[in-house]
C-alpha cells in the first residue's frame, strides 16, 4: 500500500497494481520490437530450453551479445491479490494477501559476455518476482576462451583442457559478486516495473539463493571403463546397501524430528542409469555424462536444509560451495574406497581370527560365519559414510537378517568392529564413523560370499542335474576333475587275487 500511495496513487486499490503489470508487459514488447528479439510462446511441457537452443546457437554464430528471445509461457507463482474490505464508494478500504495465480512469465534468453548463455524469468504481477539462472561451467568457458586455454566442452562441463590446474583456479574464483555483477548490468538494461523514482525511494531487488548446484565430473579415456565401474557401483548399492531402505543424511544430524525426506533411489530409466539421494528439499545425483564421465552433483534447493542464509552474500556463498563439494567428496570416496577391497593376508589374519586391541580382547570376524557375513554386509549400505552409525541405525537392518537379534547383541558386535578398527567411535557421542579400512573389509566379505562362494558351491553340488550342470563352466570342469580323479585311483588300484 506504501508503494502505491509513493507511486501516487490517491486509493491503492488492485486497479493500480494492474496499470502497473500493463505497462512492465507493454514495456517488455517495445524492447522486444526495438532491439528485433524474437517472442516464442512456449507449450504446455515443451522443453524450453531445446526451444532456446537455436537463438542462442545463431548468437554464438554470429558472435552477438545480448538479449536473443524472449518466451512467455503461463506458470503458477504466488503474487499479491487486493479485495475490498469496508469503507465508502468515494474512499474504500481494502486488505492484500498472497495467493496462488497462473500468471504470463517471460523468460528472457541472454549471451552474456561474462556468463555466456544465461536467463532471467520475471512476471508482471506484484511482487514482481525475478529468478535469474546461470550456469557456473558457461561462465568458465567464456573465461577460459579469454585466457587463450584450449579446452572441449562436454555439454555442461568440460572433456579435456591443455592447463587443467589453470582452469581449477578460474573455477575457484567464481563468486558471489559475479553474479550481482550479473543482475546489476542487466537491471539497468531490461524493462522493469520500477521505475528510476521507486528506486530512489528505497524500492528493488535484494538477490537471494533459491538453488546451487555443485558438481564433480571424472572424465576417463575409454568409455567403457566408465559404465563398466558405474554399473558395478550400482550393482553393488542393489545387493548389498539396499538402497531404497537407506535415508542418507548430508553430514547432518538426524533425529526423529526431523521434518523432511530421507533416501535412496537407483533410476534405470532407458540405458542411462542414475544414482539419487535426498536429504530435505537437496539431493545427490550421479550419472553417466554423455557415456564418457562420471558427474556427480549435489543441487542445494533450500539453504535452510543446512542453516545457512539464502541472502546472496560472502558468507553464505561460501558455506553452500563448501558444503556441496564436501558431499561429492564424500561421496566418491566412498565409492572409490570399495573399488581397492582387497585386503593383504597380514589384515586378512586379524580380522577373522582373535586379536587384541590396546591390551583389549578383539573377537574374531570368521568369514563365512551367518551373524558376521550379516552384519558386514549391512555396513556396506550408504548410509553409513553421510551419517555415521548408532546401536539403533545398524540393528534395524540386521534383525531383518538375523531374527530377533538383540540390542546386546548389536552392543557386543559394536565393540569388535571397533577392537578391529572398522569402525571408530566419534568423541563425546554414541554415534560411530566407518573407516575407510571397514568399508574394503565389508565389500570384500560381502562380495566374496554373496558373488563367489554361494554361487560356485550351489553349481558345485552333486545334486546338481545334469542337464543344468552343463550349462555352468565351473559345475562342467568340476565334474571333469572328479571324473579324472576318480580313473587315476581305478588305474592306480592294485589287482587283487
Amino acid at each position: 500500500m506504501r508503494f502505491l500511495l509513493d507511486r501516487g496513487f490517491p486509493i491503492p486499490s488492485p486497479a493500480a497494481l494492474g496499470q502497473i503489470g500493463y505497462g512492465y508487459v507493454r514495456a517488455i514488447e517495445r524492447f522486444a520490437t526495438g532491439h528485433r528479439i524474437p517472442i516464442v510462446k512456449f507449450k504446455k511441457g515443451e522443453s524450453k530450453e531445446l526451444r532456446a537452443g537455436p537463438y542462442l546457437e545463431q548468437a554464438e554464430r554470429e558472435g552477438r551479445f545480448g538479449v536473443v528471445m524472449i518466451g512467455v509461457a503461463q506458470e503458477k507463482t504466488s503474487a499479491w491479490r487486493g479485495f475490498r474490505q469496508g469503507g465508502s464508494d468515494s474512499h474504500p478500504h481494502f486488505c492484500y494477501r498472497r495467493m496462488s495465480l497462473f500468471p504470463n512469465h517471460f523468460y528472457i534468453y541472454i549471451r552474456d559476455r561474462e556468463f555466456g548463455r544465461a536467463f532471467i524469468k520475471t512476471v508482471a504481477y506484484a511482487p514482481y518476482a525475478i529468478w535469474i539462472y546461470l550456469n557456473g561451467h558457461e561462465w568458465a568457458k567464456r573465461q577460459a576462451a579469454k585466457r587463450a586455454i584450449g579446452f572441449q566442452a562436454l555439454d555442461n562441463g568440460f572433456r579435456c583442457v591443455e592447463d587443467p590446474d589453470q582452469l581449477q583456479g578460474i573455477c575457484e574464483t567464481l563468486c558471489w559478486r559475479d553474479v550481482e555483477r550479473f543482475w546489476e548490468y542487466w537491471q539497468s538494461r531490461l524493462p522493469s516495473p520500477l521505475t528510476a523514482a521507486d528506486r530512489d525511494r528505497g524500492y528493488g531487488y535484494r538477490l537471494s539463493i533459491r538453488q546451487m548446484e555443485l558438481s564433480d565430473t571424472r572424465v576417463f579415456e575409454r568409455p567403457d571403463h566408465v559404465r563398466h565401474w558405474f554399473e558395478l557401483t550400482l550393482r553393488d548399492q542393489l545387493a548389498l546397501g539396499r538402497p531404497d531402505n537407506v535415508q542418507i543424511v548430508f553430514a547432518r544430524k538426524l533425529t526423529t524430528r526431523t521434518p523432511g525426506r530421507f533416501r535412496t533411489r537407483i533410476i534405470d530409466d532407458g540405458a542411462e542409469p542414475q544414482l539419487q539421494a535426498y536429504y530435505k528439499h537437496s539431493k545427490v545425483k550421479q550419472y553417466l555424462k554423455q557415456g564418457r564421465a562420471l558427474r556427480t552433483e549435489t543441487t542445494i534447493n533450500d539453504p535452510n536444509d543446512f542453516g545457512v542464509g539464502r541472502t546472496l552474500n560472502p558468507t553464505n556463498w561460501l558455506a553452500l560451495t563448501r558444503i556441496g563439494h564436501h558431499v561429492n567428496e564424500r561421496l566418491m570416496a566412498a565409492q572409490l574406497a570399495a573399488c581397492d577391497c582387497a585386503p593383504d593376508s597380514t589384515t586378512l589374519h586379524q580380522v577373522v581370527s582373535p586379536s587384541t586391541h590396546d591390551s583389549l580382547k578383539a573377537p574374531a570376524l570368521r568369514f563365512g560365519e551367518h551373524r558376521v557375513m550379516a552384519l558386514l554386509s549391512c555396513l556396506c549400505s550408504y548410509r553409513h559414510p553421510f551419517a555415521g552409525l548408532t546401536n539403533k541405525s545398524l540393528r534395524e537392518p540386521l534383525a531383518t537378517l538375523i531374527p530377533g537379534y538383540s540390542a546386546r547383541q548389536m552392543t557386543y558386535d559394536l565393540r569388535r568392529l571397533r577392537r578391529k578398527g572398522l569402525i571408530r567411535r566419534v568423541p563425546a557421542t554414541q554415534r560411530y564413523e566407518l573407516t575407510d579400512h571397514g568399508r574394503r573389509i565389508a565389500v570384500f566379505f560381502t562380495n566374496t560370499y554373496t558373488r563367489i562362494l554361494n554361487p560356485s558351491l550351489t553349481e558345485l553340488d552333486p545334486t546338481l542335474p545334469d542337464d543344468i550342470a552343463q550349462r555352468s563352466p565351473l559345475a562342467r570342469a568340476w565334474r571333469a576333475l572328479e571324473k579324472a580323479l576318480d580313473q587315476r585311483i581305478t588305474d592306480a588300484a592294485l589287482k587283487t587275487t
